[in-house]
């Protein structure tokens, strides 16, 4: 099954992993709905709404660039209104944007925890609850959240309480929504990395150089997602699925091509265990 043609509405799509999930769509001819803040250039981050935009044009697809902030409901509504206009209706959402703050309870303020789970507990049901009217029209709707596995191990939860929290409030609504729209037929799908991936995120604001060499690159989780919007809706849904595992499965063996750095110890990602030979996750 190829992408040509769907339109993808992408939440955060102007760097990182949703910028590389829409360049890989895009190949096949996609439409890409960017939804995102950055207009102006930051010199603290690389890109824009409009950069991604070119780079999608580039690649083969047809993009759309939206300035966004996806706690605004109204906002979104809208956006999702100009995407049907501009395309025509939306088969995938892709709920990329997330906010981070690696603090204990008494050193995070709470104007960050409401910015945590403003733009990812909030962000994921407000996009998720503006595209499903047109999901719901789709030939083979997904919804897939860069989320990570739902576990109950405290571990995960002990350092950074308020950001766990949040990141799991994404993946609630994937178990959620997996269930509510089963019946309709609309995949709903949380995607994590077994690795940290060399984003923004990554530089500024966990580990800085030293991370980003032990990561791999945004194009993994690129190739993973691609691989599950491209399956039958009905026959994959509500599941937590790695990067890599959803690669071996489809037959590809080689990842070292994805490394920043070849032959570097990779650092596992928060939430999953590392592999042997991985640096354990922090």
């Amino acid at each position: 099954m190829s992408l040509a043609g769907k339109t993808l509405f992408i939440s955060g799509g102007s760097r990182g992993i949703g910028l590389a999930i829409a360049l890989r769509a895009a190949r096949d001819g996609a439409n890409i709905v960017i939804a995102a803040k950055t207009s102006d250039p930051d010199p603290r981050l690389d890109g824009t709404i409009h950069t991604a935009a070119a780079a999608i044009e580039a690649a083969g697809g047809k993009a759309l660039p939206l300035i966004v902030d996806i706690r605004d409901d109204e906002r979104v509504k809208a956006a999702v209104e100009e995407a049907v206009a501009a395309f025509g209706g939306i088969d995938i959402l892709i709920n990329n944007a997330s906010a981070i703050r690696l603090t204990g309870t008494l050193e995070t303020p709470v104007k960050r925890y409401d910015l945590m789970h403003g733009v990812n507990g909030r962000g994921t049901f407000v996009c998720s609850q503006a595209c499903l009217p047109y999901l719901l029209k789709a030939e083979n709707p997904h919804i897939l959240t860069m989320s990570p596995p739902l576990l109950q191990d405290p571990k995960w939860f002990a350092r950074w309480p308020t950001y766990a929290i949040a990141k799991y409030t994404m993946s609630l609504f994937t178990l959620a929504h997996a269930a509510e729209f089963r019946e309709q037929g609309i995949a709903v799908n949380s995607l994590w990395p077994r690795t940290s991936i060399a984003t923004a995120a990554v530089a500024n604001e966990i580990g800085g150089e030293a991370m980003m060499n032990a990561s791999r690159k945004p194009e993994i989780m690129a190739d993973a997602a691609y691989w599950i919007l491209t399956q039958k809706a009905k026959r994959v849904s509500g599941n937590f699925f790695i990067d890599d595992e959803v690669l071996i499965a489809a037959g590809i063996r080689d990842l070292a091509h994805y490394d920043v750095v070849p032959g570097a110890k990779l650092q596992a990602d928060f939430f999953v265990e590392a592999l042997p030979g991985m640096l354990p996750s922090a």
